[in-house]
């Protein structure tokens, strides 16, 4: 611990101005009209934002690792060595993304770092910082990709040859952009890992409440329907001998809010895309491809809504005479983060004096994956209006401090 006393300890703090100037300068790299970001995994301006986190590692004085499946992780040394306690996150973005989703992981973990350096602190237990490659999921289903495979949930060659939205697949925008590492994937080993995010949702904004301490993530389930039916004329085809893909792509679009509103409590549905064909104003589509996402917090409500889901995609199908096939995209069970982790972090809130409570993730994260190898858990920051996966995501300063500060102690705690 170098020769800091218990009370000088408790009064380290990070500085904000570089958290903040670090943000900017990470939100310049794929940066879009209104403050937004776009960095899609693995393209060019991945590339450029990975280059930039790396350089910063580096005079950290971090050990930079890249695995293959282009995860990196910088690590710390400490007094003794063994699996290190991490802090780490996502730095891809959605097309019309925000500055924070998963950076602020990222960033806040370098922070801590910094911190310590300044500090001549070096911690019982090393500590390291991640960035996951495709988290989003916005090019590569499924989301999550990246730490799904550091903790061997998809076989490493699955995501490779995985195929994105521009038909390019992972292995190859590895190459291409330089980030096809030699590690091999799961290493290192990890203590506990604890990763700060902004909420992406209303209630710490809209409670006034700056800290949040995530109990768990929501169960996760994305599939993709095809409807085949007929074209024909818009004007001459009676009702009730037409084969309309996009009447029942509409219907399966306003069910699942009804099974939602049925279902109650955490339930939630959303039908996000609709591609339809011939997609003419004055023809019938004769197919429709759409996804249904849906999300609970309680396992047996899941399987509920996706039975309710099947059971009126089939009815629907067969009433209006179309064929439906469908693929699962990404199905995650809900995951409960472990309960010191979740308490340290509670408790961390409040001795810096912080607002608290308890909370799920209506969102996944990096986090519920590396919960299946070691104690994890997440600490939330106040998303201003609940909106992300927006341009005009936003948190006040004070709050991203707040939060680097409860990952600092929290982080401090854990590896000595």
């Amino acid at each position: 611990m170098g020769n800091m006393t218990n009370a000088s300890l408790t009064a380290l703090r990070i500085d904000a101005g570089r958290l903040a100037a670090r943000i900017d300068a990470l939100a310049a790299v794929g940066a879009i009209e209104g403050g937004g970001v776009c960095r899609l995994a693995l393209s060019d301006a991945d590339r450029a934002g990975r280059d930039l986190v790396v350089g910063w590692m580096k005079e950290l004085g971090l050990s930079v690792s890249i695995d293959m499946i282009g995860n990196v992780v910088g690590v710390r040394a400490g007094n003794e060595s063994g699996p290190p306690v991490m802090a780490g996150s996502h730095i891809d973005t959605v097309k019309t993304g925000g500055r924070y989703d998963g950076n602020l992981g990222v960033l806040a973990g370098l922070q801590v770092i910094q911190t310590l350096n300044d500090a001549n602190i070096v911690t019982h237990r090393p500590l390291a910082v991640a960035f996951f490659t495709n988290e989003e999921g916005a090019r590569f289903n499924p989301d999550m990709m990246g730490s799904l495979v550091y903790v061997g949930g998809l076989p490493l060659a699955t995501a490779l040859a995985t195929v994105g939205i521009d038909g390019q697949a992972v292995g190859d925008c590895l190459e291409k952009v330089g980030y096809g590492g030699t590690a091999p994937v799961g290493q290192p080993q990890v203590h506990a890992y604890v990763e700060l995010h902004v909420e992406q949702g209303p209630v710490l904004d809209s409670e006034g409440i700056t800290i949040g301490a995530v109990e768990g993530v929501q169960g996760i389930s994305w599939t993709e329907f095809t409807v085949t039916g007929v074209s024909n004329h818009a004007g001459t085809t009676p009702l009730r001998l037409r084969h309309d893909a996009a009447y029942v792509a509409c219907a399966v679009a306003s069910e699942v809010r009804e099974i939602a509103h049925a279902l109650g409590g955490d339930q939630v549905a959303t039908v996000g895309s609709i591609q339809l064909s011939p997609n003419l104003v004055n023809v019938i589509a004769n197919q429709a491809i759409f996804t249904v996402d849906l999300r609970n917090t309680d396992e047996t409500r899941l399987q509920e809504a996706e039975r309710l889901l099947h059971e009126f995609v089939a009815a629907i199908a067969a009433a209006e005479g179309v064929t439906v096939s469908h693929r699962m995209l990404a199905r995650f069970e809900p995951v409960a983060f472990d309960p010191t982790v979740v308490g340290l972090v509670e408790d961390t809130a409040r001795q810096l004096g912080h607002t608290v409570r308890r909370l799920p993730s209506g969102a996944g994260h990096d986090a519920q994956m590396l919960a299946r190898i070691c104690p994890a858990g997440m600490i939330f920051v106040p998303s201003v209006a609940g909106i992300s996966h927006n341009v005009k995501e936003f948190t006040a300063l004070p709050d991203l401090e707040a939060g680097a500060n409860v990952l600092l102690h929290t982080l401090l705690k854990l590896s000595n």
